[in-house]
Parts: C-alpha cells; structure tokens; sequence
C-alpha cells in the first residue's frame, strides 16, 4: 500500500517535469560573437539542439528524485553551496504547483551539468547560448536593432525580488527557442573562461584575454551593455555557486 501511495504522489511530478521539456534544432554556422576569441571575427557554431525552454523546479525534482545525491540535504559541499534548492519547502518537495512550473534556481553548475549528463546531453556552450539569444520572433540576429536592444536591457533594469513567472510563456523567437532573456540568467558549459585567454600566460593583460570584439566593452556601449553584464556576472561564479536568479537549459550534439 506504501508503494502505491508513493507512486501516485508523484504521479504530477512526473507529468508536469515531461511537460515542455523538448529540443529544437538550431543550424548554426559563422557567428559573429561579443567576445574576442584568437581575433578572429567570426565563431564557427556547429549545428546543435538546445531546450526550448529552460529546466522547471519539477523537472528537477524529478531529476533529484532519481539522483538523491543531489538533494539539498545530502549534495556535497564542495558541489553546491548553502543556498542550493533552499527556495524548495523540502529536500525532496516543492511549495507548490505554481512553483512547480517556475525555472529551477539556486542550482549550482555542478548540479545543473549531471541533470543534463542524465538527459543524455550537455550545458551549452557560450557560443551555443549567444548564437540562439541573438534571435527575436522573426529575425535569427536582432542585435542591431535599437528597438530589440532596448526591451533586453528593460529587462536588465528590473529588480528581481518578485516570483518568477512560469516557464514557456514567452513567444518564441525564429529557432523555436523561449525564455532567452527577461526570465533568468542561466548557465553555459565554459561560464569561467568567458574572461580568461586561452592562454595562460597571456594572464593579466587586458589587451589579450577573452573579453570582447569589434574593440573595447565599455559600461557606456549600450549596444553590448547586458552582454557585458551576463559575462560578468558568469565569469564572477565558481562551479558551486547558487543565486536566486540563475537557471539553465541544456543542449545537445547533433554532429
């Protein structure tokens, strides 16, 4: 009778963490970056998939559920620190069905890389996650319309002490992609190099590391003004880092 009990409880667990958890096919190809890598002006991007929309308290707690190294009372410090999953009202539980819905926050890179390892895929890369946020509802690059521009930094400027809406409710933009901007930040597969050269020697010289293309990223380019502060603030994390408003999506190869 235990068992059946169990097994219907997480029954909406099950059915919400299936729901809007699918990929879309993104083409890639020559992708003219914010960040400066080996001065060339172009990366090349490989064709890949990457979650429509980002990953939700429930399809983590399913995840924790069938990993229960990664709850909140049993992860190990040195993977997550103290704040990991403490919105949730339980190791293993969620406040509720509104929740249930919302990106999954306070989830170190760490955790974020074994639920998409589970998944059979991966974080994306930087270049994976500029390449797809540089799309609107029409176009697959924006960037240079003033308009666009201006509703991303709107967003920016907000405080976040609110709840988070739910997850899907943007329209998405030309690859079939949701919730790029104005939900959460979110992690990238290569978040501590984004500001480090290649190169280790080339350490502390501002001309050579990994920062920026088409000249200086200054804080009064408004053109790459939230570019600049998603790199900052990736770049300011350790792996174990957890903060309220920082969620992740995952992709995958397709060659």
């Amino acid at each position: 009778m235990k068992r059946i009990t169990l097994l219907l409880a997480l029954l909406p667990v099950a059915a919400l963490a299936a729901a809007g958890s699918g990929f879309v096919s993104l083409p890639g190809g020559n992708f003219k970056s914010a960040l400066k890598y080996e001065d060339t002006p172009t990366v090349k991007v490989a064709p890949f998939e990457l979650q429509k929309a980002p990953v939700t308290n429930a399809q983590f707690l399913a995840f924790v559920q069938a990993h229960p190294e990664w709850r909140r009372d049993k992860v190990a410090r040195v993977l997550a620190d103290e704040r990991y999953l403490q919105h949730w009202a339980g190791p293993v539980a969620l406040k509720d069905d509104a929740q249930a819905k919302q990106p999954v926050v306070n989830v170190s890179w760490f955790a974020a890389s074994a639920y998409c390892e589970a998944q059979g895929a991966r974080l994306p890369t930087w270049s994976e996650w500029e390449y797809a946020a540089a799309a609107d509802e029409t176009r697959t690059d924006a960037r240079k319309d003033p308009a666009w521009r201006e509703r991303i930094l709107g967003w920016y400027s907000r405080p976040s002490t609110g709840p988070l809406p739910r997850a899907g409710l943007q329209t998405p933009n030309a690859y079939g992609v949701q919730d790029l901007h104005g939900l959460v930040w979110e992690w990238t597969d290569d978040f501590s190099s984004l500001m480090i050269a290649e190169d280790a020697r080339k350490q502390g010289d501002p001309d050579k590391a990994k920062f920026c293309g088409a000249g200086a990223l200054s804080m009064d380019d408004r053109d790459n003004y939230a570019v600049l502060m998603r790199v900052a603030m990736l770049s300011s994390l350790t792996a174990k880092s957890t903060t309220a408003n920082l969620g992740f999506r995952c992709a995958r190869s397709t060659q």
